[in-house]
């Protein structure tokens, strides 16, 4: 057996695998073996089904899963050992020549892969990133009146005195301002960040990765929809990774179960229920927890918060006003 790596340009790799009979003819025969002992033909107790009829049947298909048992050993043993960092998995190479399987013979596979782009970025005091103020317009508050109004009078309750109009208009819209400003400036800062990294990828095996990765659940055409979103949230992923290992921070099992915990809080919420029991609660939070793509989204959004409140206590924020109107306009 044989790897060798080619080098396209920074980002992309081929790497071509030469497989001999030797490298597989061993496992062909523990598999042939297993079929042996476990298959059942009529004529023939279990077990002893002849040698010659087992290969006859089941050969090609012991010998292609051998082969593919050699080439998923072969390459993360190859990936390990040269310690690259790469993007997704290896994907067949439109040069893979015609494959005929037949026992005996010698095979080449040839994969296309992609390096992680490395990531060279520092936090420093130096950099500045605006935070609004927002101010709101008369009109802004007018709206929220009249839709203030129109519910209290749907869901009968008492009509509020000017004073107490203006008051609680008042207060929502500056809790609404203050939260647009807070989701802007952590905007501001990841795309701060990416643009300081410059941070450049290889954009066509990510297409084909996805692609494949996604098992037809997405069409090429919907991948190159969503591809510009899909590149800058991957390059913010990638310096969010660099600065949790600068920081030394990391995920911990009450980090997660604290998001939890708040995601459940607020989808009950959501509905309308406050008071929740806490063992409602408790249930409601386990379960989250064995669901692994609730996790992962969950250890995202604990890696952003960790991030992002530490850049916020390094660099300079500079506080700035702007209309309700103009600061819909950014």
């Amino acid at each position: 057996m044989n790897l060798t790596k080619k080098q396209i340009d920074d980002l992309n790799l081929e790497l071509t695998l030469e497989i001999a009979p030797e490298d597989y003819a061993e496992e062909v025969r523990k598999k042939l073996a297993e079929r042996k002992r476990t298959a059942e033909f009529k004529g023939f107790r279990k077990g002893m089904v002849p040698a010659s009829l087992i290969k006859r049947v089941y050969g090609e298909q012991a010998l292609v899963d051998a082969v593919n048992d050699v080439i998923t050993t072969s390459l993360d043993n190859y990936i390990s050992e040269q310690k690259l960092r790469l993007l997704g998995e290896p994907l067949g190479s439109e040069k893979q020549p015609e494959v005929v399987w037949e026992d005996g013979n010698s095979f080449t596979f040839i994969f296309d892969a992609a390096l992680s782009p490395e990531v060279k970025i520092e936090v420093e005091a130096a950099d500045t990133v605006n935070k609004y103020s927002i101010t709101s317009s008369a009109k802004e508050k007018s709206t929220m009146v009249e839709n203030l109004k129109k519910y209290r009078e749907d869901s009968k309750q008492e009509p509020l005195s000017d004073e107490e109009m203006e008051k609680t208009v008042t207060e929502r819209l500056k809790e609404e301002h203050r939260q647009e400003a807070e989701w802007r400036l952590s905007k501001d800062i990841r795309d701060f960040y990416v643009n300081k990294a410059g941070i450049a990828l290889p954009e066509a095996f990510l297409k084909r990765w996805l692609l494949a990765a996604n098992q037809g659940k997405l069409s090429a055409e919907d991948i190159d929809k969503d591809f510009p979103g899909f590149c800058e949230d991957f390059k913010w992923q990638l310096v969010r990774g660099k600065f949790m290992k600068d920081f030394g921070f990391d995920v911990t099992h009450d980090d997660l179960y604290e998001a939890a915990k708040a995601y459940v809080t607020y989808q009950y919420a959501m509905y309308g229920l406050g008071n929740v029991p806490e063992d409602m609660i408790t249930e409601a939070v386990g379960n989250v927890m064995k669901d692994r793509r609730q996790l992962e989204r969950l250890s995202e959004q604990v890696e952003d918060r960790k991030v992002l409140d530490k850049i916020k206590e390094t660099i300079t924020i500079k506080d700035k006003k702007i209309s309700s109107e103009k600061f819909r306009e950014l």
